[in-house]
């Protein structure tokens, strides 16, 4: 496909990264000098430009392509490059937006309102991510496919864990499990049965949602379920704001702490499940006496990464079982990491990983990355054409590239467990891990 992104910024390039090997692209920005770096890494045709402009849009190509990708740091801007290219032809738009005000508007519209397809807010993905990772003891990553009946889920291993010491076989105690890889040091290797899981090693596994929550308590046997958590969310942000309520729509019982008053007691008003308190969240004093120490979850939903780094570290000294950060600036992703902060996600991760879910190969209904990229979780509906129809799964895997493991098959919504005896039908959905250097090769294999 020829694809046109619009904004050159750490979700642009991002994005650019992930496409450039397979398709046409081409990267519009006013920032010359940001484009043209793209170039020295990625194969792109870079265009210097303001990405609203029709002019810049034909200088694009706009009517030649088959994707138009609106990812700037402004809503407005992102609509009305969608908005232009419709103009001028019709290709599928996607837009990036924050507010999610926009993606009520989008929805409730005739289809294509706004010349858009396709809405991705950022600030509802973010908190949806949050939520997800609260629902499972020491995740640091979740993602459902199949329609919920699979879920992929990254987990560390802390150096107290049970499983720390213990080789895959010795942990592979659940039937409906897979472990598909173990990340250590950054890098993404498939395991083996003698393979040793390490303190701070970070394992993906795939299976059924009972199955992973089950090995969630193995992985942290202390922490609480995920029905009686005592979670804190610190910042009555748009992506704090839907946290909470998101954790409302679980039953929970969340408390916010938002300095400005005046939002604060909006907050209040709109959310009644949860308590809100207008304090300062870099109070000792207020944190201890809120219990805050004694929290399960809390999560650092400030819109300044600096305050942060700064409230999560200050909460995990005080007690707090587990420490989530919202973090805007990709850089400092490893950072947050490093001094122990326990999950970090990054907005701008969440809606590239999103964005790219639709540019993938037609029968990828749906994708997760890992660790930036370096691997994918793909599902694939299994056709006639498949490598693996009507064979065993151990003679089909012959036939597929190495740094693969099938992670889960659905069958008319029933979940089925993968192992070398089972057969794979046409209609069949499966949940395959794969390195990113052989995902073109398995999506067109499958």
């Amino acid at each position: 496909m020829r694809i046109v992104i619009v904004g050159a910024g750490e979700v642009g390039s991002s994005i650019a990264a992930s496409l450039s090997d397979t398709h046409e692209v081409v990267v519009v920005d006013r920032d010359g000098e940001r484009v043209e770096s793209l170039t020295y890494s990625l194969d792109v045709l870079p265009i210097q430009g303001d990405g609203t402009s029709l002019d810049t849009l034909r200088d694009a190509g706009i009517e030649r392509a088959d994707m138009v990708i609106a990812s700037t740091d402004d809503d407005e801007t992102n609509l009305v490059v969608c908005g232009t290219a419709k103009t001028v032809d019709d290709p599928f738009t996607i837009a990036r937006v924050k507010k999610v005000d926009y993606l009520q508007t989008w929805e409730n519209a005739d289809p294509g309102a706004f010349g858009v397809d396709f809405l991705v807010c950022t600030n509802l993905l973010t908190a949806t991510d949050i939520v997800r990772v609260i629902g499972l003891p020491a995740a640091r990553d979740v993602d459902p496919f199949a329609g919920g009946k699979v879920q992929m889920a990254e987990f560390e291993v802390r150096g107290d864990s049970p499983l720390a010491e213990q080789t895959i076989r010795q942990a592979d105690r659940f039937d409906s499990l897979t472990f598909a890889a173990v990340i250590r040091d950054r890098d993404v290797d498939i395991p083996r049965g003698e393979t040793v899981i390490q303190a701070d090693d970070k394992v993906v596994v795939i299976g059924s949602p009972e199955s992973v929550q089950q090995f969630a308590k193995e992985v942290a046997p202390d922490e609480t379920p995920s029905t009686e958590k005592d979670v804190v969310v610190i910042g009555g942000s748009e992506i704090g704001f839907h946290t909470a309520r998101l954790l409302e729509n679980r039953n929970l019982s969340p408390r916010l702490i938002e300095q400005n008053s005046t939002r604060a007691r909006s907050l209040a008003e709109a959310l009644p499940g949860t308590v809100v308190m207008a304090s300062d969240a870099t109070d000792t004093d207020f944190l201890m006496r809120e219990h805050v120490d004694e929290a399960d979850v809390v999560v650092a939903a400030l819109e300044n990464d600096e305050k942060n780094l700064l409230v999560s570290l200050l909460v995990r000294q005080l007690g707090a079982e587990r420490a989530i950060a919202i973090v805007e600036n990709t850089e400092y992703v490893s950072l947050f990491e490093t001094v122990g902060i326990d999950v970090v996600i990054n907005p701008r991760e969440v809606t590239a990983e999103e964005i790219t879910r639709f540019t993938r190969e037609e029968r990828a209904e749906n994708i997760a990355l890992i660790e930036n990229d370096r691997a994918e979780v793909l599902e694939i509906e299994i056709d006639a054409d498949s490598v693996l129809v009507d064979r065993p799964i151990s003679e089909g895997v012959a036939n597929l590239p190495d740094g693969v493991v099938i992670g889960a098959i659905t069958r008319d919504g029933e979940f089925i467990v993968p192992r070398g005896d089972t057969t794979v039908k046409q209609g069949d959905h499966i949940v395959v891990f794969a390195h990113r250097n052989v995902v073109s090769e398995v999506s067109g294999a499958l």
